[in-house]
């Protein structure tokens, strides 16, 4: 029998087929198997989403009760010729509420029991005398004048509203009684109550009361941070993986130095911040949770990840490159700067967004030096008291409020859509000014 027979006879023989029918089906259940598992991440990544989504939308929108409010002229008593910043701190700390209040007594005068006239007033949002002010200041000549104004409700009010606690629910599992549930029906047949943008939870700070609570204080935080972090890796990481790419010397001291760096590079978090904790606050005395410290313990965090990432981008330029530029009289530090460096620099952005991305969703060093304080002023600097999004998420998550459930999964959507932002802006870079060799 021919070699070419004999092939196809023992191609042809049952053992081989039965071999080969084997090997297919291990094949289709291996595809099987990873389009499950794809199948099965993408239906978690689904779920989580809408689970987010659902739940933080509310962040968003507020409730909010029109009043005929008396801003009575003797609450602010100065002389005409006073001067606007006098005239603007006495209307603010003018007592705003009683308008309030009397706005409500009229709406519902047979409430004349002091319990009554308390539940009453909680229908409206702590905050609601501030609004108040804010609108006087605006414009003084209102005073003396009934206007018409919308107000903050109380945070389980808008619970109700926008039906996330069911009206019907045993009292006893709810926190609104039978007769603040009969003013608010009255109120909304009367149109008095409506749904609005919540601006408060783009534009302020943290608050104890959840409808007041904002992200605009650990949005801030969250930048100034980062800010700290890029100044910082960024130049340290590129030089880093330069020296070690291109010019160190290949010897125990380098490769203890690499080691090294791969190993911080898979440290977990919480040893950086002790390391912040022991070195920039307890030997430099640096101010306790500031941006500066947690801008300078995310870097540490933050540089291996970047130094990894050079190094592969610069490895990556092909050497023909610092071949011909070599072979035209440039200086090893002329064919770096000149040829090698704007090859790699797409990599190089690409692995620092990346990494400024992980720094921004890290909550653990963070905690350790004290950035999980209450924070209520809008920091301003790198100095001041600040916290950032990972954070204020897991205090508000800590909170027995229901108030602040949506508020986190508003806050957790914010979160998501900047780090969508950055990668995003990270594949642009790398589609941008990727060459292909």
């Amino acid at each position: 029998m021919t070699e070419p027979a004999f092939v196809a006879a023992r191609w042809s023989s049952p053992a081989m087929q039965s071999r080969l029918r084997r090997r297919h089906r291990g094949e289709r259940v291996f595809r099987t198997l990873g389009l499950a598992a794809i199948g099965l991440a993408l239906a978690a990544l689904v779920l989580l989403l809408v689970s987010v989504v659902a739940r933080g939308w509310g962040a968003f929108v507020t409730t909010e009760v029109r009043l005929d409010v008396m801003l009575d002229a003797a609450l602010v008593s100065l002389p005409p010729d006073v001067d606007a910043s006098t005239r603007g701190q006495a209307i603010r700390e003018a007592d705003w509420a009683a308008p309030a209040r009397e706005a409500l007594m009229r709406l519902f005068p047979e409430t004349t029991e002091r319990a009554q006239l308390r539940q009453l007033a909680a229908l409206l949002s702590s905050g609601a005398p501030r609004e108040i002010a804010d609108r006087v200041e605006r414009d003084p000549s209102l005073l003396g004048r009934s206007i018409s104004i919308w107000l903050t409700a109380d945070d389980e009010v808008d619970l109700v509203v926008k039906g996330s606690v069911p009206r019907d629910l045993p009292e006893g599992a709810r926190r609104l009684s039978p007769e603040q549930l009969g003013w608010l029906a009255q109120l909304e047949s009367e149109g008095r109550i409506r749904r609005t943008l919540n601006t408060t939870f783009l534009t302020s700070g943290d608050s104890r009361e959840p409808e007041q609570a904002g992200i605009l204080g650990a949005l801030m935080g969250s930048l100034l941070t980062l800010v700290v972090t890029l100044a910082i890796a960024l130049p340290l990481g590129v030089a880093a993986s330069i020296y070690l790419e291109e010019f160190a010397p290949e010897n125990r001291w380098t490769e203890w130095i690499e080691v090294n760096i791969n190993n911080l590079a898979a440290v977990p978090s919480i040893v950086f911040g002790l390391l912040g904790l022991s070195v920039f606050l307890g030997f430099l005395s640096l101010p306790r949770s500031a941006p500066l410290v947690g801008g300078l313990t995310l870097a540490l965090m933050t540089l291996p990840t970047l130094i990894i990432a050079g190094r592969s981008a610069i490895k990556a330029v092909p050497p023909g490159v610092r071949e011909a530029a070599r072979g035209l009289g440039a200086s090893p530090l002329q064919v770096m700067g000149h040829h090698v460096l704007p090859l790699a620099l797409p990599g190089i952005l690409t692995g620092t967004i990346l990494g400024m991305a992980r720094a921004l969703g890290e909550t653990a060093p963070l905690l350790m030096i004290g950035m999980v304080a209450f924070i209520v002023d809008i920091p301003g600097g790198f100095r001041d008291a600040a916290t950032v999004l990972p954070v204020q998420i897991f205090l508000w998550a800590d909170s027995p409020e229901r108030g602040f459930v949506e508020k986190t999964s508003g806050a957790i959507l914010v979160l998501i859509v900047f780090l969508i932002a950055m990668n995003g802006f990270a594949i642009w870079l790398r589609q941008r000014f990727e060459r292909r060799w």
